[in-house]
């Protein structure tokens, strides 16, 4: 038997930043993104893949994650996946509607069971995929986010969203809705914010090289380089200049059905180690409080 999902990825995120002109210098010059467009004060950013953005930023007094975009597949029946969100505790925001984003396509807002805003789009624009630089992300790999609640999040992607979970640890959920290992991760926490954006990338080698052009300018790493437990996946993590926790990374497990969910006796290492090439440096200070404190406005 094949998964079939009705959400087939993870899209795009929306920010706010309190410099929309710094943080394009920084998305674009720094971090690797193209800017593809500016409209109604927002500026929209690709990455090498065929999505049409990946980054939306927007002007605003601080920090924080407007929402996140979730591509449904075509097959997928939007009305009836509506009703599914709802009835997992979810909150429509209008009814589903063509989507006045770059890119277009069809869809709906909704706030989940504590208030995050998400958003569903169906048919948007698709864009030819440029994969003439080195070392820039080629899409969204997933998004972290803080939960006080663990199960009840966990419950709300499966149930709502018809995700499935690929693991847990001590602290953390990992659910998938296509074959990487996850999609989103849902972190214990004492807040419900954003706890990091991890941007993909084609090999390791260009989440070193990407990483390089973080280090020339001064931005040290706040976490990595290494190999994560659940997901295989190598990271690199980095807080931007408005506080958001911003991830390279590459070679993200590929699983299907067969794949044995773990938990957290799966996923405990010696004293000393966190990851599994063990020779990244403790998370600093300075990454630890970024990841929590970027709130879902």
């Amino acid at each position: 038997m094949t998964d079939r999902f009705p959400i087939s990825g993870l899209r795009s995120v929306e920010l706010e930043v309190p410099d929309l002109d710094q943080a394009t210098a920084f998305y674009t010059s720094i971090w690797g993104l193209t800017e593809a467009a500016r409209s109604h004060g927002h500026v929209y950013f690709r990455c090498e893949g065929d999505d049409p953005y990946t980054v939306r930023l927007s002007q605003g007094n601080a920090p924080a994650m407007l929402s996140y975009t979730l591509r449904a597949a075509d097959d997928t029946d939007l009305t009836a996946l509506l009703a599914r969100v709802e009835a997992a505790g979810g909150k429509a925001e209008g009814g589903i509607a063509p989507l006045s984003d770059f890119g277009g396509g069809t869809g709906f807002s909704m706030l989940d069971t504590v208030g995050r805003r998400l958003r569903i789009v169906q048919g948007d624009d698709r864009v030819a995929a440029d994969f003439t630089e080195h070392s820039r992300p080629d899409r969204l790999s997933h998004i972290n986010i803080n939960t006080t609640d663990l199960e009840r999040d966990i419950a709300f992607y499966v149930d709502g969203l018809g995700f499935t979970v690929s693991d847990r640890s001590k602290i953390m959920g990992f659910v998938r809705t296509n074959s990487d290992h996850h999609t989103i991760v849902l972190a214990t926490a004492p807040v419900e914010t954003l706890n990091h954006i991890a941007f993909n990338h084609r090999n390791w080698e260009d989440v070193m090289k990407a990483s390089g052009r973080m280090v020339d300018e001064e931005l040290p790493m706040g976490w990595g380089p290494g190999r994560h437990g659940p997901g295989d996946n190598v990271f690199a993590y980095f807080v931007d200049p408005f506080g958001i926790v911003v991830e390279h990374t590459a070679e993200m497990l590929q699983i299907d059905e067969t794949y044995r969910v773990g938990g957290p006796a799966d996923w405990t290492w010696p004293p000393g180690r966190i990851d599994h090439w063990g020779i990244a440096p403790p998370k600093t200070e300075t990454c630890k409080a970024a990841q929590l404190a970027i709130p879902f406005k």
